[in-house]
């Protein structure tokens, strides 16, 4: 019996909805709250205090059709009207959903605690001093830390270093993988052109202009294979997924880019393994005798 009929069994048995999908972050926020982050409204208007009404992060939006512009959501005692899509750059605040916090303490019956603040100084050369206060008072009880370092930590999870762990796995194994390729198709070509090597040769042409020759070829059939690469690619640029946070246990949506930056990077290391897969053939080649190439030939 697989997963599913398990699941199916045990709603029909004891009458029960199983929850389903991923948990997403809600963040309850006075007005001040609002104007201390760094945020834009792409869609719609934000919400109002004493409102049921919430924003969404534009990769919450993305990802969920439940939770776009003019449509509601169900989470504490009822529905929640979208009234707005927000971005707040590259932050992971895009896979959050910001709603009034007096409402959401109404809903889930809770005092005036709250688990985390946000802290502004008008001197930010202060914040050594003002950390250190706030650790060496133990009434609090907090830990301060950076809203830039948070957010690293929230994507510091061991789904994602799995995740770039596999990446990079896959690429060594890709460039292995290529550099033989490389090695075997030059060998190839330097045995079917061996007249032609011993031509050059007795024409006066040096060692090193036969290696750089065969040497260039061999990077310049990498760097035509890394652009094939890049065009393939480039459909899943923009493309938004996400993975599980163990911190918060709620879903942190990414995007993946392809920027220029990245392609010069993909093309200088396909241009690489072009240059080291081919180097022994272009170094065989070089090291032929004019009348041994002839004779091969």
């Amino acid at each position: 019996m697989n997963a599913e009929q398990t699941l199916e069994k045990l709603r029909k048995r004891y009458d029960v909805t199983l929850p389903s999908g991923m948990n997403v972050t809600i963040r309850g926020m006075l007005p001040i709250g609002l104007a201390m982050r760094t945020y834009k409204i792409e869609q719609g208007v934000t919400f109002e205090p004493g409102r049921r009404q919430v924003i969404v992060g534009k990769a919450v939006a993305s990802r969920y059709p439940a939770a776009q512009l003019g449509k509601q959501i169900r989470f504490g005692k009822g529905l929640w009207d979208v009234v707005g899509v927000f971005s707040s750059g590259e932050s992971a605040a895009n896979s959050e959903i910001w709603l009034d916090l007096n409402q959401l303490r109404g809903d889930f019956e809770r005092g005036g605690d709250s688990n985390s603040l946000i802290v502004r100084l008008s001197d930010p050369a202060s914040m050594d001093s003002f950390n250190k206060s706030l650790e060496d008072d133990q009434r609090l009880g907090v830990k301060p830390i950076g809203e830039k370092a948070y957010y690293e930590s929230l994507t510091n999870t061991p789904t994602s270093l799995f995740l770039q762990f596999l990446g990079y796995f896959v690429s060594i194994i890709m460039a292995v993988g290529s550099a033989f390729a490389a090695t075997n198709t030059m060998y190839a070509a330097v045995a079917r052109r061996s007249r032609e090597v011993g031509t050059l040769r007795a024409l006066g042409f040096s060692r090193f202009s036969i290696l750089s020759s065969f040497m260039f070829e061999s990077i310049c059939l990498a760097l035509l294979g890394g652009i094939v690469g890049i065009l393939i690619a480039l459909p899943i640029n923009g493309m938004t997924t996400g993975v599980g946070n163990f911190q918060t246990f709620s879903d942190v949506a990414f995007q993946f880019r392809i920027s220029p930056l990245a392609m010069a990077a993909g093309l200088l290391f396909a241009a690489l393994i072009g240059a080291l897969g081919g180097f022994l053939p272009a170094w065989a080649a070089s090291k032929k005798d004019i009348v041994q190439a002839m004779r091969d030939a």
